[in-house]
């Protein structure tokens, strides 16, 4: 049995035979950018983990401890700054070239860069070039992981059938919460050592083992075929010569509603594993597991619901799916530090999950179909990863340095939790400016 990339009424022309995938190569195409996407959030993941753990102690000692964890912030926030910049270069040689090469390109990237900061030197090594360095990485990380998204989500939904893209697209997705149940477990293991001992070395080992993963996703991502809807674009000669250049001057429309739909998923999940371990390690003085593992039961249960919502996405719309999101985020931030603040380990692992699962998890399951399909095959990677990316830089780097800063003016969390349901507020007229994508045809639009 073939499975078409898009359905029996793509035109003939465009399609040919070349565009049929046999079920097994579907598979092929899926496995390959679940396990490198895993690898590359897995790679990013880990910093925010350790900033909000031990890099204010390693690498920004000489602040109080509170300004000392905005400064390593401040340094995860700089990787998100940075993948805009990934998504434009590796967009438009992704819609130029060919989305595999650009994937196989930014798994070195990232893995290069979280390897090498393992082996940093800390502050009390060589003072002020430790954080200098370590903020350098990070750059690199960003621009790596700024142009892996895009092509992982391209390379499978281009390959799918029309009717199921918000499903495969969403196993894409499930590398998120694979990368950062790998990460987080690590630290949260390793984190139960003598606190000299982690501070010491057992903080690099999770970046160490990166190299051994970067080669395992190199090695799968290898044997994947190119995209066949972008080799059918290829055959026409009126593609674009700059395609960001194309989405800012004729998909501007489309490109800030794809800023909007992703910039509340994005700051609402990093909240919730980067800022929350920070507020309640920090000011609550609670243990770092109880945190770490309400993280990890969030991450395990989006493995089954990130793939439901992109089910879910393909029979009733990408709309209705991100309309619930928007909504459940704006009503469940207050909830949420009233919960960590109760203090008892169960019900900060439960809210913790819940919010992820319900919050995140119902836009991010079908995001890897919606964005892409806002955009033509030609600027489609452009499109898609300049919105993803630049929403990345806005939620996801500012977001937790934004919260730390209103919780050390404030002194508590109600100001946060107004930033989240404006930022909910803002994904939620995003959705209800932009057109439902889930029939369209990937060769038409």
């Amino acid at each position: 049995m073939e499975t078409l990339s898009e359905d029996s009424s793509a035109p003939a022309v465009a399609l040919g035979r070349t565009t049929a995938t046999t079920n097994g190569r579907m598979r092929q195409v899926v496995t390959a950018s679940v396990i490198g996407t895993m690898v590359e959030w897995y790679d990013f993941l880990l910093y925010g983990t350790a900033a909000a753990l031990v890099f204010n102690r390693l690498f920004f000692p000489a602040m109080d401890p509170l300004m000392g964890t905005m400064a390593a912030l401040g340094s995860f926030a700089v990787g998100f700054i940075a993948r805009p910049l990934g998504g434009v270069v590796f967009g438009h040689f992704g819609d130029k070239i060919g989305r595999k090469t650009m994937l196989m390109t930014t798994m070195f990237l990232m893995g290069g860069g979280t390897f090498l900061i393992g082996l940093l030197p800390t502050y009390d090594q060589i003072g002020l070039w430790a954080p200098v360095l370590l903020i350098l990485l990070r750059i690199v990380q960003g621009i790596g992981i700024g142009g892996e998204w895009g092509g992982a989500a391209l390379m499978v939904i281009e390959h799918a059938p029309r009717d199921k893209r918000g499903f495969y697209g969403s196993l894409v997705q499930i590398g998120f919460p694979l990368g950062m149940l790998a990460s987080t477990a690590v630290f949260a293991y390793l984190s139960r050592m003598p606190d000299a001992q982690f501070l010491a070395w057992g903080w690099r080992v999770p970046f160490l083992l990166s190299a051994i993963l970067v080669a395992i996703g190199f090695y799968v991502r290898l044997k994947v075929a190119e995209s066949p809807v972008f080799a059918a674009a290829q055959r026409d000669e009126q593609a674009p010569r700059i395609p960001v250049l194309e989405v800012l001057t004729r998909h501007r429309r489309n490109l800030l509603i794809s800023i909007g739909l992703k910039v509340c998923e994005v700051a609402w999940v990093y909240i919730l594993t980067v800022f929350v371990v920070v507020y309640g390690t920090t000011v609550l003085k609670l243990p770092k597991a109880v945190i770490l593992d309400g993280v990890l039961l969030g991450a395990a249960l989006e493995l089954a619901t990130i793939p439901l919502f992109g089910h879910l996405s393909d029979r009733f719309g990408r709309r209705s799916l991100y309309f619930i999101g928007s909504v459940f985020t704006i009503l469940a931030a207050y909830p949420l530090f009233m919960a960590i603040q109760a203090g008892s380990p169960w019900m900060i692992a439960l809210a913790i999950a819940i919010c992820m699962n319900l919050g995140h998890g119902s836009m991010y399951g079908p995001q890897a179909a919606l964005l892409p399909e806002l955009f033509g095959t030609k600027v489609r990677y452009s499109g898609a990863s300049l919105g993803c990316q630049v929403a990345a830089g806005i939620g996801g780097g500012l977001a937790p340095m934004a919260a730390t800063a209103l919780l050390a003016s404030q002194g508590h969390f109600h100001g946060v939790a107004v930033m989240i349901a404006v930022l909910g507020l803002t994904t939620f007229v995003a959705t209800w400016l932009t057109r439902e994508t889930s029939g369209v045809s990937l060769y038409d639009s």
